[in-house]
């Protein structure tokens, strides 16, 4: 039996699997919910407690494994090319991103995007590890409407916005991420721009 869960992701991310983790039992995604950040209208928590309510052992298997070390001879190979870590969920501790760090390093023909707002996180990370080249780390910016850069530590910025807010600069516009692949190269754009989603 393999220790961590992998999802065939669907809709714009169809045509990558993900490592997913469970976004209701994560004490840091249960704070930002109740702020005005973009958490504020969580797709995963309500996709995982609506559509996708049966995801959620799978999901929280993966965030009790994920948050403990796991040797390194039980880390996953990956079949793919490119890869994403949490399409739904978000660094949980230290030993999360440890066994993030890992999987990369075991998978060097394959390409990983990590989208996080763990800043604390990733900065304790780069004082003990050398980030692997196949590694994108992605800050997930929380404010809404505020286009920034990639924070000191990341390769990347992914902001959210209006609809007819920086419509210029828009450079994340529907197209499936398999066919855009902006995130997970390291040339290219820095930063990343999309229209906010509304979701029923």
């Amino acid at each position: 039996m393999n220790l961590i869960h992998e999802s065939k992701m669907s809709g714009k991310l169809a045509g990558i699997w993900a490592i997913n983790t469970n976004t209701l039992t994560n004490k840091f995604c249960s704070t930002m919910r109740k702020t005005d950040a973009i958490c504020n209208e969580c797709y995963s928590a309500s996709m995982l407690q609506g559509s996708r309510k049966n995801c959620q052992p799978a999901f929280q298997r993966n965030s009790d494994v994920l948050s403990q070390a796991i040797d390194y001879d039980d880390l996953p190979f990956i079949n793919a090319a490119f890869y994403r870590f949490h399409g739904h969920g978000e660094l949980i501790n230290m030993a999360h991103m440890k066994n993030f760090h890992n999987i990369a390093r075991k998978n060097p023909h394959c390409t990983f995007g990590l989208w996080t707002k763990r800043r604390d996180i990733i900065r304790q990370y780069h004082l003990e590890f050398k980030q692997p080249k196949n590694l994108i780390l992605i800050y997930s910016n929380p404010s809404v409407g505020v286009v920034r850069q990639p924070p000191h530590g990341f390769d990347k910025c992914f902001n959210v916005v209006g609809k007819d807010e920086f419509v210029e600069n828009q450079n994340c516009t529907g197209q499936k991420c398999i066919d855009c692949l902006k995130c997970y190269r390291h040339e290219g754009d820095s930063i990343i721009i999309e229209a906010i989603k509304k979701r029923n």
